[in-house]
């Protein structure tokens, strides 16, 4: 199973099934997870989970293997598993690490991007475009529609990359990423400059400007980290049980 293409699973049609019981319960607590139904810190038991999910012992001890590999679920060794902590310092270098493949797969992109390439970049800008003008709801159901167009035009973006890896890679750091901006966007004051940046992206990007294209996208990257660091949510200490240590 890869994980780009499951990740854009979650945000497409609802008959978009998994192939498989172990991809099914996967999703399922993966989303959970992001959402918040299961917060940072919290005691994975399985007894608890066959309940939830109604799924066995083993096809949830396989799915919360998958979700130790994308680092939202921690191995406690013979006592489980629980929800990967939240806080400043992983958010820290999760954005530098994001910021830097985001731009390469992005740079990549502009120099293999056809007319194909823009004309879905284009159809990607429009739809989230006409999403941000909500955003001013600032309800759970508008940001969960923002967060689908959101990666929608950043999947456009990085569309002609050509190199798997890479992005299998940057679809493994925005999960692990999705958390802190929804903690961002929800919890916290919400920055009027992002519709802004992703214009400046896509105009940059139709102009096949690469050096300009990575500087917008690494301030863009780092703008959940800039909010939740200056509003103190996380206070620079790990978050357990959805609220601030």
């Amino acid at each position: 199973m890869q994980l780009n293409s499951s990740l854009a699973a979650d945000f497409s049609a609802a008959d978009d099934a998994p192939s498989t019981l172990i991809e099914a319960a996967y999703r399922r607590i993966r989303r959970d997870i992001v959402l918040g139904v299961h917060p940072p810190g919290e005691r994975l038991r399985i007894e608890h989970l066959k309940t939830r999910y109604t799924a066995s012992s083993s096809t949830l001890r396989e799915a919360l293997a998958l979700l130790v590999s994308d680092a939202l679920v921690v191995a406690q060794g013979q006592r489980g598993f629980s929800v990967a902590p939240m806080s400043l310092a992983d958010l820290e270098d999760l954005s530098y690490v994001r910021s830097l493949v985001e731009a390469e797969a992005a740079s990549q992109s502009l120099v293999h991007g056809k007319d194909e390439w823009e004309a879905r970049l284009v159809s990607a800008f429009h739809k989230l475009s006409l999403t941000e003008e909500r955003l001013a709801a600032r309800t759970p159901e508008v940001y969960e529609e923002w967060e689908r167009r959101n990666f929608e035009f950043h999947e456009a973006l990085v569309g002609a990359c050509g190199s798997p890896r890479l992005l299998e890679a940057r679809a493994r750091l925005h999960l692990q990423a999705e958390r802190y901006r929804r903690l961002s966007a929800l919890d916290g004051p919400r920055p009027g400059a992002v519709h802004a940046e992703h214009e400046q992206i896509f105009r940059f990007a139709l102009a096949r400007d690469a050096d300009a294209l990575t500087m917008v996208l690494r301030r863009h990257v780092r703008r959940s980290l800039d909010v939740i660091r200056d509003s103190g949510l996380l206070g620079g200490r790990p978050v357990a049980g959805g609220k601030t240590a």
